[in-house]
């Protein structure tokens, strides 16, 4: 399934492999140091008064702080480039998705849904979310063949895919298109997302911003499901 299209083609800028690890950890403290140096809100949204959050809490965790570089596919929920080149995600559109992907979500089965996260920054969060929600998480390398081979003695069947990063997760994201599972992606500036099926714009790199991100995901879900949530977004922050 690939319902996010680009409206035209356009040159991409990430190839259909996982980062090298160096250059993961990279990319997380970059976007750490991005989001650092607006930690005083400066942006003004659209809606911004009808949010999950306070709109400063999105810009105090760096929710909106992109990357230098862009594709076709994001463009739409680009806000605006800073003078240093960074593109800004707009978090009214974040926060919109984060709600559509909770009551897309409500739809399956806890046990059904798959979240993974190759991504240091995104281990934590992801696995806090499968604790609170019910999901079944794999977090680091994702081993081929988990979706598609059933002899390998971890094999799962999910009925959908969540992943942090489709540059990252890009295995998971091959092996779900190969079964035929919609997958939803939090997805930054420079991603492309011709596979994916729902994307959550955000800052995939930084610590804080995912801890947001997946925090919010899993409470909009337990809400969908008339459960209170026991966690904080604090609770989805990993350790430095």
């Amino acid at each position: 399934m690939s319902q996010e299209q680009p409206e035209a083609d356009d040159e991409t800028v990430e190839e259909e492999a996982s980062a090298p690890e160096e250059a993961q950890e990279t990319e997380e403290t970059a976007a750490e140091e991005a989001a650092e140096e607006e930690r005083q809100p400066t942006e003004s949204f659209e809606g911004e008064d009808d949010l999950l959050i306070p709109v400063d809490d999105y810009l105090s965790s760096g929710v909106h702080i992109g990357t230098q570089q862009k594709t076709g596919h994001m463009e739409r929920f680009i806000h605006r480039v800073r003078e240093d080149g960074l593109y800004v995600l707009d978090v009214a559109k974040t926060d919109e998705r984060i709600r559509t992907a909770a009551n897309f979500l409500e739809n399956y089965e806890p046990s059904s849904i798959l979240v993974t996260s190759s991504r240091r920054y995104g281990q934590h969060p992801a696995e806090t979310f499968a604790e609170a929600t019910g999901a079944r998480v794999r977090s680091g390398r994702f081993i081929p063949g988990t979706l598609t081979n059933p002899d390998y003695d971890g094999y799962i069947e999910p009925d959908i895919l969540v992943v942090t990063d489709p540059i990252g997760d890009a295995q998971a994201v091959k092996e779900a298109v190969t079964v035929g599972i919609p997958v939803i992606a939090m997805c930054d500036t420079n991603n492309a997302t011709n596979n994916v099926d729902l994307v959550i714009p955000t800052n995939n790199k930084g610590r804080k911003a995912l801890a947001v991100v997946y925090g919010l995901l899993a409470e909009e879900l337990l809400d969908t499901r008339d459960v209170e949530t026991e966690y904080t977004i604090e609770d989805f922050e990993p350790e430095v």
